[in-house]
């Protein structure tokens, strides 16, 4: 049971790394949302930073609440994206995390 352990430990170290290096990953991942079939686009890391909003310039002319909502969606695109990309590459680390038989959580 103890060398199971250690080797539980040595797997928990590894997943915490690759954790570091994952969540590295995604602040540099970009993704797109848009709006208005891409009149309106954001750009936002899967940290959620948003870096631009692109707006089409005919929009600029057009009532100001129309614009606020397509700024909503297009952001609102762009969250659900980096949530997606965000769980698919964390859903990688967890894969090869195999629990001892018998072991169970405290839990």
């Amino acid at each position: 049971m103890k060398n199971q352990l250690a080797g539980l430990m040595k797997q928990a170290q590894a997943m915490q790394r690759n954790m570091e290096k994952v969540q590295d990953e995604l602040g540099k991942t970009i993704v797109e949302g848009q709006s208005g079939a891409g009149m309106v686009s954001v750009l936002m890391s899967c940290k959620f930073y948003v870096s631009r909003v692109s707006i089409d310039p005919s929009l600029m002319s057009d009532d100001k609440e129309m614009l606020e909502d397509l700024i909503t969606a297009a952001v609102n695109d762009a969250v659900r994206k980096a949530e997606a990309t965000t769980q698919e590459k964390m859903a990688g680390l967890s894969a090869g995390f195999a629990m001892p038989p018998g072991f169970k959580m405290p839990f």
